[in-house]
């Protein structure tokens, strides 16, 4: 899927009365009293993250601005600044908690799956009683490792 917001802009405009930012040649780039302090690639959207981020938390401009300028909703950027609050830099360098993880089960889990399965208990139900994801229990029925009661 492609990227259509934020729209950076290709000449200066002012985030607050100290503050720019234009894209130059797929880059784009913030400005402080005219001198550059960021930079980064028109795609890298964690960086972009983290400096509109620390742009909010360092009270340099608000979210309000920050959504006039890239036509972003301002409740993204203050959803950011949480972040930032939150959990500092890693929240958007850190690896991503929510992707990626194997769908693998212990032998001691998937007996204890099965016999839930076996007893007409609900996938939802049989992950959460052995504390996997419910996409953990479908994708063992259709690999075949587990089998619902017919």
């Amino acid at each position: 899927m492609q990227m259509q917001l934020p729209l950076f802009p290709d000449k200066t405009k002012l985030l607050s009365s100290s503050w720019g930012v234009f894209e130059k040649d797929d880059y784009v780039h913030y400005l402080h009293n005219g001198s550059p302090v960021h930079m980064h690639h028109r795609d890298d959207i964690k960086t972009y993250r983290y400096v509109t981020a620390t742009l909010i938390v360092n009270h340099s401009c608000s979210a309000k601005r920050l959504s006039e300028v890239f036509g972003v909703g301002s409740f993204n950027f203050n959803r950011y600044a949480r972040m930032f609050r939150e959990k500092g830099a890693e929240a958007f360098f850190g690896e991503d908690q929510r992707r990626g993880r194997r769908h693998e089960l212990t032998d001691e889990k998937l007996r204890k799956a099965q016999e839930l399965l076996n007893n007409e208990t609900s996938q939802a139900k049989t992950a959460r009683m052995i504390g996997v994801s419910e996409g953990t229990i479908r994708y063992h029925l259709k690999k075949g490792n587990l089998k619902k009661k017919s």
